[in-house]
């Protein structure tokens, strides 16, 4: 009877609502964005269009570690990633100005890829060496003025729950651009929606757990695998019991 009754919600109340609400947010963007700029209204409907898809979902969030973070400085986040709602738990519940690092394939989805370029966003181009470059100069760019990036270091969602290996692009923008490393350790999303499944899970807990940043200042490159191990072990740390 819960099966069911999760199913009607599903398809009767949330994807409908939800595809309203990405709609509104995609439009406000595309046309805010380019004429008072992105700081504001690449940010700001976002957020809120995150906090209320979670909502949406019946979601009871927590949230901790919000006094880490300085609302002036930049920052390169790097998160574990369980779910395609990792990223309404992010943007939502941060509280921190951030733009996404997103796979090239996403500017091809209708509104939301015209309207995440216009809030800012870094489509990655892994097509070559060379590309992969001007995809990491280009991301530095934006990371300006307290906006900061958001990376997920495994490269693509987890099918058990528990972390894959960490690769090295935030770790070199952070490096570069000497900006602090601040790990997020992301709790419950691969129960609300699992990778390559349609199932909404609602009702469902999720956390969001804010880590002290990690100076890079005085880091060398050769002790960037040590930073990310480092963060992958602080980030594996508060994980729950179940995904470790």
């Amino acid at each position: 009877m819960k099966i069911v009754a999760s199913f009607l919600y599903q398809w009767i109340v949330f994807i409908p609502l939800f595809l309203v609400l990405t709609l509104i947010t995609a439009l406000v963007v595309m046309i805010m964005a380019p004429i008072f700029g992105s700081r504001f209204w690449g940010y700001q409907p976002p957020k809120w269009w995150s906090r209320f898809t979670c909502w949406l979902a019946l979601c009871c969030i927590k949230t901790s570690g919000h006094e880490h973070l300085d609302p002036k400085q930049s920052y390169v986040f790097v998160a574990n990633h369980q779910s395609a709602f990792d990223i309404f738990l992010i943007y939502g519940f941060l509280r921190h100005p951030i733009i996404w690092m997103q796979k090239k394939s996403l500017r091809s989805i209708p509104f939301v890829g015209f309207a995440s370029e216009k809030a800012g966003h870094v489509f990655v181009d892994n097509s070559s060496v060379a590309a992969r470059a001007a995809t990491i100069e280009k991301a530095k760019e934006h990371i300006i003025g307290g906006i900061s990036m958001v990376i997920f270091p495994e490269g693509a969602r987890t099918r058990t729950g528990k972390m894959g290996r960490f690769k090295r692009g935030a770790y070199q923008i952070a490096h570069d651009m000497k900006l602090p490393i601040v790990p997020l350790t992301l709790n419950g999303p691969f129960e609300v929606l699992k990778r390559n499944s349609l199932r909404l899970c609602p009702g469902k807990r999720m956390e969001l757990i804010i880590h002290p940043p990690i100076q890079t200042d005085n880091l060398s490159k050769d002790e960037l695998p040590e930073l990310m191990e480092q963060t992958r072990d602080i980030i594996h740390g508060a994980l729950w019991e179940k995904y470790r």
